[in-house]
């Protein structure tokens, strides 16, 4: 158990920030695999258009300090290629 005051407001900013960045987590890794899911199943106008939110939500996460930037740039690319690639063997 903490002594100070000092450090029994750190777990309580802890248990607080946790919250927030599994909250932030959780949704944009729902909107990735939404979004993986479609791929797999060659709906490629409904991947496009889950992308779109998947590409938003971790951009937010990002933004929040959630993920690091260069972790949502990675996550972010994979989707797009994948999309892409999709889309052209569709064609």
């Amino acid at each position: 158990m903490a002594n100070t005051q000092s450090a029994q407001q750190r777990i309580r900013n802890s248990a607080r920030k946790a919250i927030f960045n599994r909250l932030h987590r959780s949704r944009s890794r729902t909107f990735v695999k939404n979004t993986e899911e479609l791929l797999a199943k060659k709906d490629i106008a409904g991947a496009q258009i889950a992308v779109i939110k998947a590409v938003s939500a971790v951009d937010k996460a990002a933004g929040k300090g959630v993920f690091h930037k260069n972790k949502a740039s990675r996550t972010k690319s994979r989707l797009m290629k994948a999309i892409a690639k999709a889309a052209a063997a569709k064609k």
